[in-house]
């Protein structure tokens, strides 16, 4: 049995009276520890450290009372099939876009198909919530683009103001900071008022500045809709970038290399396991640094060729490492020492 992160730890024991081999799957992390780290690694431990094995997303990640031979480094990996990662031409990308809100263009209900996790086709009836000053972006603009959780440690306020100060205005592009609508994720109560920060920090920009800068929430009541939006955004999205101030493994990362995306993020968690700076991205050693964040940017903005030699690494790095036969591999060989 597979339990997954603290929420049901309570179950190891009582799976193991049962008979039950268990592997305890730990996907958060962080790089540093620290006395809240350690408070929280007090109280779980009771519960998790009789487990048969424990996997973390990196070396760095274990407890140190966790035992070598029963600790097994397994990084996340993303499913290429999927309606988040399918592949869609950028055509089909710029329909999707059009009719959610988040591209300028025909706004007309696109036949655009994505594959349900039931192996079902689906189709995009559902528009964003966009925050923004006047129309969406034009189709032909650099979009540069953040997807991620409304949580504090994915810096989107950061990425907000980094974009308006530090990138050219003459580059033409446009930022999305996108993000499930804040009702729809039960386990993070902190969206709204992250969200209501992001907002704050848009109205204080210049309205020029603010003209070029939009806040979206994809629909969630149907999950597979909501991966097939973000696969258009990011499918279409000139840079993709993810500045965390922490990051378990970010796997948005691992999503925007298997897309061919020149990608720009902070050097932190399992970021650095999935991009070489310089060869699959470019990293930002001090994700506070907002003047660089901008600058690598707008240097993948400016340098079209760069970009697309960084995002066709990225592809096959990511096809080598972060997708599920590897991933399934390695679970087979802890399945294999545990029974």
């Amino acid at each position: 049995m597979l339990v997954h992160d603290p929420q049901p730890a309570g179950l190891i024991e009582s799976l193991q009276r049962s008979g039950v081999k268990v592997v305890w799957r730990c996907h958060i992390g962080r790089d540093e520890p620290n006395e809240w780290t350690e408070r929280a690694w007090s109280f779980l431990r009771p519960y998790v450290e009789g487990a048969d094995a424990f996997v973390v997303s990196r070396r760095g990640f274990a407890a140190q009372w966790m035992e070598d031979a029963r600790t097994h480094v397994i990084a996340p990996s993303i499913d290429p099939f999927s309606a988040k990662n399918e592949p869609v031409s950028r055509r089909n990308s710029r329909l999707v876009l059009s009719y959610t809100g988040l591209l300028a263009g025909d706004a007309a209900l696109p036949a655009v198909p994505f594959t349900r996790r039931d192996a079902s086709p689906g189709r995009i009836n559902r528009r964003a919530d966009v925050l923004q000053t006047g129309p969406p972006p034009p189709a032909d603009a650099p979009l540069v683009a953040q997807v991620s959780r409304w949580d504090r440690m994915k810096d989107m306020t950061g990425v907000l103001t980094a974009f308006a100060e530090h990138v050219d205005p003459a580059l033409g592009a446009h930022l999305l900071l996108s993000g499930p609508a804040v009702t729809g994720v039960a386990d993070d109560p902190e969206a709204a008022e992250v969200m209501d920060e992001c907002m704050d920090a848009w109205r204080a920009l210049p309205h020029a500045a603010r003209a070029r800068v939009h806040l979206a929430c994809t629909p969630m009541a149907d999950p597979d809709e909501a991966a097939a939006i973000v696969n258009a955004i990011q499918r279409h999205a000139a840079v993709v970038v993810q500045k965390s101030l922490a990051e378990g493994f970010g796997l948005t990362v691992a999503e925007a290399m298997w897309k061919s995306r020149p990608i720009v993020a902070s050097s932190v968690g399992g970021i650095v396991d999935q991009i070489e700076h310089g060869e699959h991205g470019l990293l930002v050693d001090d994700p506070l640094d907002l003047a660089r964040f901008g600058e690598h940017v707008a240097e993948l903005l400016r340098d079209r060729g760069t970009a697309e030699r960084l995002g066709e690494k990225a592809r096959l790095r990511a096809g080598e490492e972060f997708l599920g036969d590897r991933h399934l591999d390695q679970y087979g060989a802890l399945l294999q020492q545990l029974l």
